[in-house]
This record gives C-alpha cells, sequence and structure tokens, in this order.
C-alpha cells in the first residue's frame, strides 16, 4: 500500500510538471503573448506572466460602476491636446514656432499655465511687471499667447495656480506653489483673468495636482481647504463669463496615506477626491481631471488594483464621480506619456526606449478613443521647454519632451503626427 501511494505521488508530481511546462510553452506562443501584451501592457514574458496573476486577482474584486452610456458633456471634443510651456519663450518668433508646429502636428488643445506669479507679480491689482526695463504690461505675454491660439485655430485650456509671494504672510518660506492665505485673493486674480479673455477663452483648470507635494506647499494637503479654493475660484470665473467651463485641479495618481497629516507627502487621488464631494465640491467644476502616465507598463494594461498605478487608474476616478452622482461629467487627462529616459537617469517616472514611447503613445490615444467615453481630451505631456536646463541635470522630467529645446523633433513627436493624421501607429 505504501509503494502505491508513493507511485500515485510520483504520478501526480511529474502529471503537474508536465502540465505546467506545457502551460509554460503555450503561453510562449506568439498569439498567446500577443494578448498577454494587450491585457498586462507587459512587453517581458516573466512580466506577462506576473500580470496575469494580477489580472486574476482583479476579477475578484467588485465591478466599477463606469455608467458608459450616460448622457456626458464635454466628451463631444477632439481629443487631442498637449502641455506647452509657452510663457517660457523670450522670443515671441519661438513662442509661435512652438504653436505651429503643435498645430501641424494635429494637436488642437494648448494646455497653458498662465502663472499667477508672473500676471499679478507686485501686489494685489498690480498688472505691470516691474522685473526689468523698460516696465511693461504683464498681460502683454499671454495676450500673445491667445492670439496665437486663435492664429492656429487651436483652443485654449488655461491652468490658474502658482501664487505670489505677496499671498502668504510667510511668502514663499511655505512652499512657491503654496495656496493663498486668503481665498478671495484667488478669486479675484480669476475674475480678471477671466475677464479679460472672455469670448475667447473657455476652459480654466484651477490648479494642479492639489494632493501631491509640493503644489499644496510646504504643509499637509487638504481636500477640504483645495474645495474652498476651487468653489472661490469657480463662482468668481462664472461671475466674469457665464459660459466659462471649469476644470478641476488634476489629481495626480498616488497610493499614499499620509499627506494630510504630515507636510511634504502625498495623499491617494481616490481618497482626496471622496473628500472633495464630502465637503461639497461637485457644483464647483464641470470637468474632473487626472494625471495619466503609464510610468512602468504600457498603453494596453487593463489590470486594475487600487494600489497600482496604471494608464487604467482613472477607471476608479470614474467610478467614484459615479456613485457621487457625477455620471454626466466627464474626465480630461491633463497630463499623458512615458518617460523615454537614458539609462543614466533616475527612472523615477519609469523609462522606456524612443522607440517604445513612439508606439506607446499613440496606443494610449487609441484607447481613449476607442475604449472610454467619459474622457474628452487627453493632453500629452510636453511638446518642449525653452530652456535645456532640465536636460542638463540630467532631470527625468525632461524626457517626456517631443521637441527638444531647439526644435529638434523626437521619434513620438512623427508618431502622433501620424495617428493624429492619419490613424497609423509605428510598428513594434
Amino acid at each position: 500500500m505504501m509503494k502505491n501511494a508513493v507511485k500515485q505521488t510520483a504520478i501526480l508530481w511529474v502529471s503537474l510538471l508536465l502540465l505546467g511546462g506545457l502551460t509554460l510553452l503555450i503561453l510562449q506562443l506568439p498569439p498567446v503573448r500577443a494578448w498577454l501584451w494587450y491585457q498586462t501592457g507587459e512587453e517581458a514574458f516573466t512580466a506577462q506572466v506576473k500580470g496575469l496573476t494580477d489580472l486574476a486577482g482583479g476579477w475578484l474584486r467588485p465591478r466599477l460602476s463606469l455608467a458608459p452610456d450616460a448622457p456626458m458633456d464635454h466628451t463631444d471634443v477632439n481629443p487631442f491636446g498637449i502641455n506647452v510651456f509657452l510663457e517660457q519663450e523670450v522670443e515671441p518668433a519661438k513662442r509661435e514656432q512652438a504653436v505651429a508646429m503643435a498645430a501641424a502636428a494635429g494637436y488642437h488643445w494648448l494646455r497653458q499655465e498662465f502663472p499667477w506669479e508672473d500676471i499679478e507679480i507686485h501686489g494685489k491689482g498690480d498688472f505691470q511687471d516691474r522685473r526689468h526695463e523698460p516696465y511693461r504690461s504683464a498681460w502683454e505675454k499671454y495676450d500673445h499667447i491667445v492670439d496665437l491660439a486663435e492664429k492656429y485655430h487651436m483652443e485654449l485650456i488655461v491652468r490658474l495656480s502658482n501664487p505670489p509671494a505677496w499671498t502668504r504672510a510667510a511668502g514663499d518660506a511655505v512652499g512657491t506653489y503654496a495656496p493663498p492665505d486668503d481665498v478671495q485673493d484667488f478669486a479675484d486674480f480669476v475674475y480678471a483673468v477671466v475677464s479679460r479673455y472672455k469670448g475667447r477663452v473657455r476652459y480654466y483648470q484651477l490648479w494642479n495636482e492639489p494632493n501631491i507635494y509640493p503644489e499644496w506647499g510646504e504643509q499637509p494637503v487638504s481636500p477640504e481647504a483645495y474645495t474652498e479654493l476651487l468653489k472661490a475660484g469657480a463662482t468668481a470665473a462664472r461671475a466674469a463669463d457665464p459660459d466659462v467651463v471649469i476644470i478641476a485641479g488634476a489629481l495626480a495618481a498616488t497610493i499614499d496615506l499620509d499627506g494630510t497629516v504630515h507636510a511634504g507627502r502625498n495623499f491617494s487621488d481616490l481618497l482626496f477626491l471622496q473628500r472633495m464631494y464630502d465637503a461639497g465640491a461637485a457644483p464647483y467644476f464641470d470637468i474632473m481631471a487626472v494625471q495619466g502616465y503609464g510610468l512602468w507598463s504600457g498603453p494596453t494594461d487593463r489590470r486594475m488594483h487600487p494600489r497600482v498605478i496604471n494608464i487604467s487608474r482613472h477607471l476608479y476616478i470614474r467610478d467614484l464621480m459615479v456613485k457621487n452622482g457625477d455620471a454626466h461629467k466627464p474626465i480630461w487627462i491633463s497630463e499623458m506619456n512615458w518617460n523615454a529616459a537614458p539609462p543614466d537617469v533616475e527612472p523615477r517616472y519609469g523609462r522606456v526606449s524612443l522607440a517604445q514611447q513612439a508606439r506607446y503613445l499613440p496606443l494610449a490615444y487609441r484607447r481613449v478613443i476607442q475604449e472610454w467615453p467619459w474622457i474628452g481630451v487627453a493632453a500629452t505631456w510636453y511638446l518642449k521647454r525653452a530652456s535645456d536646463d532640465w536636460l542638463a541635470n540630467r532631470q527625468p522630467e525632461a524626457y517626456f519632451q517631443l521637441l527638444a529645446p531647439d526644435f529638434t523633433p523626437q521619434p513620438v513627436y512623427q508618431a502622433m503626427k501620424d495617428f493624429i493624421h492619419n490613424g497609423t501607429v509605428p510598428d513594434g
């Protein structure tokens, strides 16, 4: 009897080994590898197998409420946007060259910050720039940006953030991005900008990444305080222009949980948004915004886990919006791309090759268009910077660029141009 038991155990183990080997062989077949890529966004075989187990775990979690057929505002729009730093271009001709190249690639939206500290520079109600001689209107540069958008038949998403030091009793000691002491100062600035560009700029984003450091300064982040800022800004904007569309500050995807307790830390985008709703934020934004970075996996990653950050994470945001009665509001992605950081640069935001970046970004836009009806605009991060300081300092932020500071196109620029105009994606 003992011999039979040993024999049966041996047969079982051999069978399992054979089955495992057969499974391994099947998983490596090209059609299966293609399916694994389509599900996990991973190109390496071992990562695909790990991704398969992640997918299986996701099937055990509750289904998300996405309401894909709900009537939604601000989704029947051109989906192609791009982030620009036009205010950094000293020469108007280079400013125009940047806009012209964005337009030539097929982009329709320019997401451009109008930094508060660069417009109301020296004090309340003072819109003169006296940092250089001769003095000039602080509006001059921004008037030109609005003119350029109109000239090239593009629309602006104007981001209002970055207060001047005079708005805080502690100045910049609490962080250069920290909110003002009095939200009415922000409301008055918003009113001034929206009034000036009424009928020419319709979409305004109030703040950026209020749930992470350093965008809320050297202090704990606060969904409730941000809601008060949003409320004041939106009320002022709507008073200046009843046709204005308010975009909430883009939430950065993060799984951190201590940002509302400790300064210099981050706070979960999902919990931050729910607390915004609890604080009464819903009437004060028309569009929710998120950041859509792919980081360490590709644009086809369909894995869903609350503690995993990938291109599909915004589905959790959509689920929260639906459950809070905002199924009619869309999500716009404020920043989306993959980081083509060289081997000697810290891969803080993941790392892909230039060829992968050129393939991944068009594929992400294809998902936006085909799979996610609640997304209106996705804005590529980013066109170019005027200075090469990021590159010179080997900062990982630099390697999302579509154009080098001297306007040299990167492979991803041509890939997006081909996709927007022809619908083609690079092979790979």
